[in-house]
């Protein structure tokens, strides 16, 4: 059982690496060096970005239940 939320947790823990790093830049950060600071946004996001926002929030979400359980079992288990 452990072995299962181990790897599910570095599954997760890879996906949300990619989501984060796929969001635009707000400008001022690292993204302005990789060309985020170039864009000009007009107003509001696109529907793309609200989805991509809710699925990062949604893998964060099960991210950290993933570090909960896993802490929980290797607690109970020792």
């Amino acid at each position: 059982m452990v072995m299962a939320f181990q790897i599910a947790l570095i599954v997760f823990s890879l996906l949300l690496m990619l989501l984060v790093l796929m969001h635009k830049g707000k400008g001022g950060g690292l993204s302005d060096m990789f060309g985020g600071g170039m864009q000009s946004s007009v107003g509001g996001s696109s529907v793309a970005e609200r989805n991509l926002d809710r699925i990062t929030v949604v893998v964060g979400l099960i991210w950290f239940a993933c570090v909960v359980v896993l802490g929980l079992l290797v607690k109970l288990d020792g």
